[in-house]
């Protein structure tokens, strides 16, 4: 499965090296069982969301070790991939950005014909540009948030209450940050 790295430290611009690159276990040596994509999206000092993601390891990907060393932010996440549905490619890397806030997940749902029915219905299947459960999961709370007014906490209870509902998740493990 996927591994997924988030901090936030309030107001402060810190550095997430350690845990990126040099903890023991870090996202980049967890790359190697993880080889499928290597992704990393921050708030920086405007408050401005950025996402930079490749379909390689992390391990592999000079650029993430390079913005680990050198970017510094108040919200990190990060995510490595193993892919259990769709190609290898940009579109299928997390994480996934959408109305200013980051997302990445891990885990496996089934039914995805059910849910693109359902971001149908709500006005989000244009969000939606790769293949992966993840990414309509992301629209349909994206969808449940904006219904709710921008009340992140009760359009994202809102999704899960309804996939709970409607579709077999195997495991449902997120990072949003906003």
């Amino acid at each position: 499965m996927c591994r997924l790295f988030g901090m936030h430290a309030g107001r402060r611009l810190v550095p997430a090296t350690f845990w990126l690159l040099d903890a023991p276990d870090n996202l980049a040596e967890q790359s190697r069982q993880n080889p499928d994509g290597t992704g990393l999206g921050v708030f920086g000092p405007d408050g401005v969301a950025v996402v930079h993601k490749e379909p390689v390891a992390a391990w592999r990907d000079c650029e993430f070790a390079t913005e680990a060393h050198d970017v510094t932010a108040t919200t990190f996440i990060a995510h490595v991939r193993y892919a259990s549905t769709g190609a290898l490619d940009v579109a299928n890397t997390h994480p996934f950005l959408q109305d200013d806030r980051i997302f990445a997940h891990n885990g496996v749902l089934r039914g995805l014909d059910t849910i693109e029915e359902r971001l149908r219905e709500i006005g989000t299947a244009e969000l939606v540009g790769g293949q992966t459960d993840s990414e309509r999961i992301f629209a349909l709370i994206t969808g449940c948030v904006r219904a709710r007014h921008g009340d992140v906490g009760a359009g994202l209870r809102d999704a899960v209450g309804w996939l709970t509902a409607n579709v077999p998740i195997y495991a449902l493990n997120i990072l949003l940050a906003t």
